[in-house]
């Protein structure tokens, strides 16, 4: 008996380099099947990895894609759009530092460089079609999130307006995706302007309820934010298409809280860790994402301010294999049960 749950699995992004065993597909993914992993998660971004034209072009290529991981001993996951999303919006506060994530060609121009990201949105949906994938993971961007919080006083309609260009830009790019069937797994992320699940449900509202705008579920931007991670599965789980499992923990002080006085990451309130060293109840989040149904994957999202990137990618297989959980096929008390019996049955109720 197996898990509906699928892992453990790996996010690449965060491993990619110009050495061996992290400078080509087959080298990293050899090394993440040696660690234990069984699927991996693809940031398209990284050309060492994939050639996101390519893939979405050449059927053949997607095919040798495949091959490579299968060889390996892993699956695909999801494709990863998470820097290409990130451009589709991009507040003017933030266009010298998002610019970085675009081509050269497109610097300095922030209309070019949106136009380039949905062009590659739209690359990344044929790829995963090719792909036989049927879930991506992404951001949303931001408008609106340098204004978050209401000092000076927002203008009335600024927020209203923020979301509602986000739904005239993403509505025509999730039908693309859903005219391919995948859907857009958003990372639920503080800086972009869906970053919790009020936001959410705007974003959603203002793509008209778009069946392609799902949400990768990741607890350690939660922690990060005081939300609770457990009861966002009760109310958002039949959205949920992707996990990133990413421990985090939450230590304020005298000194500082949720907004962690501009601090670098080793002396904030909030840290990223490595899974078993923070603070999210992932005994909770398997066990609820279980009993909803969810079945597709567990990937490890590595980011620790403290260990290494080697340990942490060491410790996390065995870390998320251990959490999965085989789904029962008998009830606890069936040995105390007895055969269907009508007429005993109205004879316990007096009819």
């Amino acid at each position: 008996m197996t898990s509906q749950i699928k892992g453990p699995a790996l996010f690449l992004a965060q491993f990619a380099g110009d050495a061996a065993p992290f400078n080509s597909l087959s080298s990293i993914t050899k090394w993440a099947a040696d660690l234990g992993y069984k699927g991996v998660q693809i940031p398209t971004w990284d050309a060492r990895l994939i050639d996101l034209a390519k893939a979405a072009e050449s059927q053949t290529y997607a095919d040798e894609i495949k091959e490579i991981c299968a060889e390996s001993g892993v699956e695909i996951t999801e494709l990863s759009t998470h820097l290409q999303g990130q451009l589709v919006a991009v507040n003017p506060a933030y266009d010298t530092a998002f610019d970085a994530f675009a081509p050269k060609a497109v610097h300095g121009n922030p209309k070019a460089r949106t136009e380039w990201a949905i062009d590659q949105m739209k690359k990344a949906a044929m790829a995963s079609e090719r792909l036989g994938l049927g879930t991506s993971v992404s951001f949303t961007g931001s408008l609106a999130f340098p204004f978050l919080y209401p000092w000076p006083q927002r203008p009335q309609g600024l927020i209203e307006e923020a979301f509602a260009e986000l739904g005239r830009r993403w509505t025509p790019i999730l039908d693309f995706y859903a005219d391919r069937g995948v859907t857009i797994g958003y990372e639920i992320h503080p800086g972009e302007d869906v970053f919790d699940g009020a936001t959410y449900e705007m974003f959603v509202d203002a793509c008209g309820g778009h069946v392609a705008a799902m949400i990768n579920y990741d607890p350690s931007h939660f922690v990060l934010q005081q939300l609770d991670y457990l009861a966002f599965i009760d109310i958002y789980h039949d959205r949920i298409n992707a996990f990133h499992v990413k421990d985090a923990e939450f230590n304020p002080d005298g000194r500082q809280g949720v907004y962690s006085g501009y601090q670098p990451w080793v002396n904030r309130a909030g840290r990223f860790r490595s899974l078993g060293d923070g603070q999210v109840d992932f005994s909770g989040i398997f066990s609820k994402l279980t009993q909803y149904g969810y079945d597709s994957w567990a990937v490890l999202e590595w980011e620790c301010c403290i260990k290494s990137p080697e340990q942490g990618a060491a410790e996390g297989a065995p870390f998320i294999e251990a959490h999965l959980i085989e789904v029962t096929q008998k009830a606890f008390d069936d040995f105390a049960g007895a055969e269907r019996d009508m007429g005993a049955i109205k004879k316990m109720l007096g009819l």
